[in-house]
């Protein structure tokens, strides 16, 4: 079997060159404009699971912690070790699915699934069983379920810009229109429109801000398999599926050999090892990675790892800042929180529906998912719906949570769809 990274060009590197004499402007600001977006958008969604759950100020706080400095320090690592812009960060559409199910565990049990997880994409990654898994499951029911978490996030955004037609409502048209004239930053110009809204109409609340550091706090793993079940398996399918595919895909198409095996089984490693603190998941980057892959980095390729550099150091930067952060957030209304949340989702709800509806979608590494004359890729898209619809209903049966009955129902749609199609074609 071919791997992923014999798919690619040889790696860009620069061995054996001090990085300090790579360091540009350029690399420099294109890390930090990857950290505010990661900012602007995804940690939204991060807060709006610990709201929904209830954590308290210091849980949320320790929660941004881990999910910043983990991602840091990876990003640093091994943007180092392979001499490429290695960019990682915080499952979105994993927060995306904690919102609904989060709350429905005891904490210890939640942090014990999120280990279960970690231990989980290291074993995938570093076996090379991510790449074939990619291929033995149809692309369709992969993106159904990421498609079925996010799908309900942008639903809220409209209902948030009816309750407050002038901060959310303004935030979602100052989107479209950052779509139309920078569509890189149209998350970032939203925010800032929407923040502004806030303040000018008076409906933010005064922060209360420290000159401290923020106190990462240790919660002590349980393990329960209902909470594994429904947390690490829908957490799983939704990042490998919706972030790690995607971030080998796009330093592939930037010329990047990257070595899955490696990069995964960092980004697991780094999860178990800051889930106790609160990380959820630790994957690698598709959006902000294309700020640091491509020339807005440097013109230079080799030297384009000093981007992902420069993000790790900002992560972590803003990790130790994660209090304040969280505090700041906080003191802008709801409604603008749930509408930045949407409008951020709206890409990756938009990739993943494109994949449900695209029978024969290319699975990661250009491999097709076979057609057999149509009628299998007639069985992945009818599987694909189902598992959307499903998973976006948002039912919970023995507490496990809709993301994995959405899974099997699209399994088992296209198990009966494709033997019937087989037996046919016969």
């Amino acid at each position: 079997m071919t791997s992923v990274t014999q798919l690619t060009e040889p790696p860009l590197t620069t061995a054996g060159r001090p990085a300090w004499r790579h360091v540009s402007v350029s690399a420099v600001v294109a890390g930090l404009v990857a950290v505010a977006i990661s900012y602007a958008g995804p940690l939204l969604v991060v807060l709006g699971a610990a709201q929904r759950a209830g954590l308290d100020p210091g849980q949320t706080a320790s929660w941004v912690w881990a999910i910043s400095v983990g991602s840091g320090i990876i990003c640093v690592s091994m943007s180092l070790v392979t001499r490429q812009p290695v960019v990682v960060a915080w499952s979105v559409p994993g927060a995306a699915l904690l919102i609904t199910t989060l709350g429905d565990y005891a904490y210890s049990d939640a942090i014990g699934a999120f280990i279960v997880t970690g231990v989980l994409t290291v074993v995938l990654g570093v076996t090379g069983w991510f790449g074939r898994l990619m291929r033995a499951l149809p692309r369709p029911i992969m993106a159904g379920v990421l498609a079925g978490v996010l799908l309900p996030f942008v639903l809220d955004a409209a209902g948030a810009s009816a309750e407050a037609p002038i901060v959310a409502g303004g935030l979602v048209l100052a989107y479209v229109l950052g779509r139309r004239f920078l569509p890189r930053y149209a998350v970032l110009v939203a925010l800032a429109a929407g923040v502004t809204l806030a303040f000018a109409t008076g409906t933010t609340t005064a922060p209360h801000l420290s000159a401290g550091l923020t106190v990462p706090l240790w919660t002590t793993p349980t393990f329960d398999l209902q909470a594994i079940i429904g947390i690490s398996l829908p957490l799983l399918i939704v990042t490998m599926a919706g972030q790690n595919g995607p971030g080998l895909a796009m330093m592939h198409s930037n010329g990047y050999a990257a070595n899955d095996r490696l990069l995964l089984g960092a980004a697991g490693a780094g999860s178990v090892l800051f889930a106790p603190f609160g990380a959820h998941s630790i994957n690698l980057a598709a959006i902000t990675a294309g700020i640091c892959c491509g020339r807005e980095a440097h013109e230079d390729p080799a030297r384009r790892y000093v981007a992902g550099i420069s993000c790790g150091v900002f992560f972590v930067a803003f990790g130790f800042a994660g209090q304040n952060i969280v505090e700041l957030l906080g003191a802008v209304p709801e409604q603008l929180v749930t509408a930045a949340a949407g409008v951020a989702l709206i890409g990756a709800l938009q990739g993943a529906l494109t994949d449900v509806v695209t029978a024969d979608a290319a699975a990661v590494g250009a491999v097709r998912v076979p057609t057999n004359g149509g009628r299998r890729g007639a069985a992945g898209l009818e599987a694909g719906v189902v598992t959307l619809a499903v998973t976006a209903s948002g039912l919970t049966v023995a507490g496990i949570a809709a993301p994995f009955w959405g899974f099997l129902a699209g399994a088992l749609v296209y198990l009966v769809l494709s033997v019937t199609a087989r037996r046919r074609g016969a």
